[in-house]
């Protein structure tokens, strides 16, 4: 049997999910609406295992090159993995990522939406595509400008990709919540059902306001060393 402490990763994941389940009930949402996805970047095969042993097949890493050195090993003992995408991604690397990934969190400008369309098409793969809102309108990080959105939506259209929501990254050290909301009026307002937000600190707050998609790594890994 696991043992039953904080520090167990079986025990941390059943904790998370628990937290997820009551903050969706207090939003009148079943469990079954939010996909819980364990972010393993910098973390070991031997680190994710345990999560995989414990049922948990939801993974979101940031670098491909990353994910290519740990997950071909852990995908051939676990199949049904599902590899998401969640850091910004270099259109260079668009071949790369179509052939790791399941789906994209980070699609946020022209010139990577034709770099994926064109490796999609290679591949004969198509992945599901969030396009990710600088929701914060901060300099320093990824994301689609918000009044550029509907451009890159249409485009998206003209080219192929299936885009099923938005993500986001709100500011550091503020309340989470009226960008969470937010971006969910702009997803409701391009007809766009799923959300990808809502991290450790967050996440309930982010389930309460319409997440589909929340992105756990600490909370689930414990602190790095």
């Amino acid at each position: 049997m696991a043992d039953a402490t904080p520090e167990n990763p079986a025990q941390r994941l059943a904790d998370i999910r628990t937290e997820m389940a009551k903050a969706g009930k207090i939003a009148q949402r079943s469990p079954d609406d939010v996909a819980l996805i364990a972010v393993s970047k910098t973390r070991s095969a031997d680190e994710i295992r345990p999560l995989l042993e414990a049922g948990h097949r939801h993974f979101g890493e940031n670098r491909v090159q990353e994910a290519a050195t740990k997950w071909p090993e852990l995908r051939a003992a676990y199949p049904d993995i599902q590899l998401h995408l969640i850091g910004q991604l270099q259109s260079n690397k668009a071949d790369d990522a179509v052939a790791l990934f399941d789906c994209i969190h980070s699609l946020d400008r022209m010139s990577l939406l034709t770099a994926l369309s064109k490796a999609m098409n290679k591949a004969g793969k198509q992945l599901p595509c969030f396009i990710q809102v600088n929701i914060g309108e901060e300099e320093q990080k990824g994301g689609c400008a918000i009044a550029e959105l509907p451009e890159l939506l249409d485009a998206a259209k003209v080219e192929g990709i299936d885009v099923i929501g938005l993500m986001c990254i709100p500011p550091a050290d503020v309340e989470p919540a009226p960008y969470f909301a937010l971006l969910a009026e702009l997803a409701a307002r391009h007809g766009l059902k799923q959300l990808s937000m809502g991290m450790s600190d967050d996440f309930a707050t982010a389930i309460q306001l319409g997440s589909t998609h929340v992105r756990v790594g600490t909370a689930l890994f414990g602190a790095r060393t």
